[in-house]
């Protein structure tokens, strides 16, 4: 929902109704995530992606009769037939996607939690998509670390999925739960939609030189808040890193060290070390290396790969908290140039995180995306569509 936020607040203060799409639920291999969304405004534009054109057409059909009849809708889109000419999605993918008018009437709240994105504070916004009682369908209810706003229809409802979601929201995640018709631990009925908006994850990066410029660019154009820091302040200048965010003028260990005891370093944090340079990189690497972060990846020569790697023993580092440094860092792709370069290592970097293995898609047979999208819920739903 993130990318069609500001258009949405927009539409609804000037006082229209909008339909707004939401994928809820995936199966396979659906082409955009859970959170994905797509609104249809007042005027007929459509803003965002569902599917990467699959059921766009579909959907803004059926989003504008929402707006006309008051009634959110809960819509699959499965696998399409060509030779029915059926709307669905060629890449054998499965969507769920709840469908809704909102307005001020029908998401008061939504302001603020545009404002709440705006400024890095988290907060999570959950829907329900499913209810024996038409009257629940499309509440919300609004999740904060220190509380909620809104109602789904109950009390007990309210403070059940309230207390689930403060756990999805700390995590940064988006999932479709399930509970009985009031909130009930135990039993189903009540399915509710929660996205959350946690604060972007960063991206550090040492040492103030061309490559960097180029892997700031490639953090940006990723979704991370990037941060370039150096000690030798004549090159470390916003000039020379128009991508990055902020840049710092600071000794590399000093900044990260102040950064974790201030808070501002966490579990999804990716640190890129490209200073090669032992007095710079080893002490930064101590700090980094003992932290919880997603990532830490050190530039450099296979030479000075195992030269670092002894200065890290001598340091004190065990075998276990240097298994977890990426050096010589990136992929091979025998990238050669900074841009090419700072490409090797945003693939490491997403590689990481969703257990890819770098290899050439062309040749395999194992399923593209590596995210487990489908629990206990999902494969229960895949069998009702006869999938295996």
């Amino acid at each position: 929902m993130r990318e069609v936020l500001d258009d949405l607040v927009a539409a609804i203060v000037a006082g229209h109704t909008v339909g707004l799409g939401t994928v809820v639920r995936t199966f396979r291999s659906a082409p955009r995530p859970a959170g994905a969304a797509m609104m249809v405004d007042a005027d007929g534009r459509a803003v965002g992606s569902v599917s990467g054109g699959c059921v766009e057409g579909a959907l803004y059909e059926l989003a504008t009769e929402v707006v006309r009849d008051g009634r959110p809708v809960l819509k699959r889109y499965g696998i399409s037939d060509d030779a029915a000419f059926e709307v669905g999605l060629t890449c054998g993918g499965i969507l769920d996607i709840f469908v809704e008018p909102v307005s001020t009437k029908t998401f008061p709240q939504l302001p603020q939690v545009a404002d709440d994105v705006g400024a890095g504070r988290p907060v999570a916004v959950v829907t329900v998509i499913e209810h024996p009682d038409p009257a629940w369908l499309g509440r919300h209810l609004v999740v904060r670390p220190d509380g909620f706003a809104g109602s789904l229809g109950s009390d007990r409802a309210d403070h059940a999925v309230s207390d689930d979601v403060q756990g999805l929201l700390a995590a940064g995640r988006n999932a479709t739960l399930m509970y009985g018709p009031d909130g009930q631990r135990r039993g189903e009925g009540m399915r509710v939609f929660a996205i959350s908006f946690a604060p972007q994850p960063r991206m550090l990066v040492f040492g103030a030189i061309d490559f960097a410029a180029a892997v700031a660019k490639q953090g940006s154009f990723l979704g991370y808040r990037v941060t370039v820091c150096d000690a030798r302040a004549v090159f470390a200048t916003a000039a020379r890193f128009p991508q990055a965010d902020e840049v710092v003028v600071e000794w590399p260990h000093r900044y990260l060290q102040a950064q974790i005891g201030a808070g501002q370093v966490d579990h999804r944090t990716v640190i890129c070390v490209l200073t090669h340079d032992p007095k710079f990189d080893v002490p930064l690497l101590e700090v980094a290396l003992r932290h919880d972060v997603a990532y830490v990846g050190a530039m450099g020569s296979r030479r000075t790969h195992h030269d670092r790697m002894d200065r890290l023993r001598e340091a004190g580092l065990t075998e276990a908290e240097l298994a977890r440094l990426a050096s010589p860092i990136g992929l091979d792709l025998g990238s050669r140039t900074p841009e090419e370069t700072a490409v090797s290592i945003a693939a490491e970097i997403i590689a990481l995180h969703w257990g890819g293995h770098g290899g050439r898609l062309s040749g395999m047979d194992a399923r593209i995306h590596h995210e487990p999208m489908a629990d206990a819920d999902h494969v229960d739903a895949g069998n009702e569509l006869g999938i295996p």
